[in-house]
């Protein structure tokens, strides 16, 4: 079986101390791609350096966190990731969005930063990763405009509405389902058996949201086949199944 994390942040400090075994487990588990969105201008390098160390493994996006999104560097972050085009290949831009959870102050801020992305998405014919923590609706808003036009992407994390799904889904996008589906009073299961799997890929967000048995320690890229095997049992179809679809949609967003 081969799977695709379509979302992990394996270049953060958290891994450190082994981060070469992080990658070998993750292999042993069929892992045959790695997607490691961007977060801002520190992080940039580590991310980049993981992407050259593991080239057939491992590849970028570029973007900013709606979390860096700050009045006092905005424009000099933007800039930056305007500059990474230049001699890089990637193949999303983000992670981007709107997160409501931590700061709401910035919403305005965050709103241009992400219509700013989205015509990079455009220019570049590039699909987006959308982080949209408290905030689904807020994305659906600035991204509707840009969907008309042809963009497409990932709601990554995604934990919402059977109709918030329905929604995101006619925009053209897909749902990023990671270790919450495992969580024992989260809703997901029954929103993702209500859409189905052709709209679904899979995704750790590493490292952080481990899925059920390891909730509440570091998730890594291995435990995306927990996150399958629960998909097997709302599904009642094999793990190769469940592999096999997920796969496809993710090489089909990403073009890998």
């Amino acid at each position: 079986m081969k799977f695709i994390d379509t979302h992990a942040h394996l270049y953060s400090a958290e891994f450190d101390a082994d981060r070469e075994a992080i990658i070998d487990r993750a292999r042993e588990q069929g892992i045959e791609k790695i997607i490691l969105p961007a977060i801002d201008s520190e992080t940039y390098d580590a991310m980049m350096k993981l992407h050259r160390q593991h080239p057939d493994l491992c590849l970028a996006a570029n973007g900013l966190h709606p979390c860096s999104v700050k009045a006092e560097t905005l424009d000099a972050e933007l800039r930056f990731c305007e500059e990474q085009f230049e001699g890089n290949t990637f193949v999303a831009i983000g992670e981007c969005g709107i997160d409501l959870y931590w700061d709401t102050s910035t919403l305005e801020l965050q709103q241009e930063a992400l219509r700013i992305q989205c015509g990079w998405a455009l220019e570049k014919k590039l699909p987006i990763i959308i982080h949209s923590r408290n905030a689904t609706a807020e994305c659906i808003d600035v991204l509707r405009p840009y969907t008309a036009k042809g963009l497409r992407g990932v709601f990554h994390c995604f934990s919402g509405t059977i109709q918030e799904a329905k929604t995101i889904i006619e925009m053209g996008f897909y749902l990023g389902i990671g270790g919450v589906l495992t969580f024992k009073k989260s809703e997901l299961p029954n929103v993702v058996k209500s859409i189905g799997l052709n709209n679904l890929i899979l995704e750790t967000d590493s490292p952080y949201l481990a899925p059920v048995p390891y909730r509440g320690k570091r998730n890594e890229s291995a435990y995306l086949r927990y996150i399958a095997d629960e998909l097997s049992s709302i599904f009642m179809l094999g793990s190769h199944e469940i592999a096999e679809i997920t796969t496809r949609n993710a090489k089909a967003l990403f073009g890998i």
